[in-house]
């Protein structure tokens, strides 16, 4: 249930954009942000922060937002630059290319969380706890954890060992034992804390 009602807008005059990003804390795979403009009239009794939803949910909303979104884009930053630049520049970075993909240009931005680089000379709004304020980062919220989760789908195909079916590359025990006994695979985070021992692993 959502317990506050989201807002639908900052600045009622400027054409803002959501962005929030999803997996930054896995193990493994990419970090995805998603930028979402959504008309100011736009209502769902669904809408919330991503992480309070279901699947199921989490999929009809996905349909809904990609249909009636003035603007969406999705973008992600794969674990390899994740390793060289660090995860908080990834998603940083993330979010810019999202953003550089809308079809319509935003006059402002409304940024999850409390660090952002500016835009090119959009200004933004950093929001701690957006996804749970506003609309469109809501929305951004949804659109990243479903376009990640559907990327760790097929990942699993070709590396079943891990689970990522069911923990998406977090650090679940299951995938961190998963790890300790079948090794690292080329999506994995080698800068990241990968097992309870920090074991030296080869793939």
């Amino acid at each position: 249930m959502i317990k506050d009602k989201l807002l639908s807008f900052l600045h009622e005059n400027e054409t803002e954009a959501g962005c929030d990003e999803a997996g930054r804390g896995c193990l493994a795979g990419p970090v995805a942000a998603a930028a979402v403009i959504l008309p100011k009239t736009f209502v769902h009794p669904l809408l919330s922060d991503s992480k309070q939803l279901t699947h199921k949910q989490r999929c009809k909303l996905r349909s809904v937002i990609e249909y009636e979104a003035i603007s969406w884009a999705v973008a992600m930053v794969d674990n390899v630059e994740i390793d060289q630049i660090n995860i908080l520049k990834a998603s940083i970075k993330a979010m810019h290319l999202a953003i550089g993909q809308l079809t319509t240009t935003p006059t402002f931005l409304l940024i999850d969380g409390n660090r952002f680089i500016k835009y090119k000379k959009i200004p933004h709004q950093c929001i701690v706890k957006g996804d749970a304020k506003f609309c469109s980062i809501a929305a951004a919220s949804i659109l990243a954890k479903t376009h990640r989760d559907e990327w760790m789908n097929k990942a699993h195909e070709s590396y079943p060992n891990y689970g990522w079916d069911s923990n998406k590359g977090y650090p679940t025990e299951i995938h961190r034992k998963s790890i300790e006994q079948f090794g690292l695979t080329p999506l994995h985070r080698k800068s990241f804390r990968l097992t309870d021992t920090q074991m030296s692993l080869e793939f």
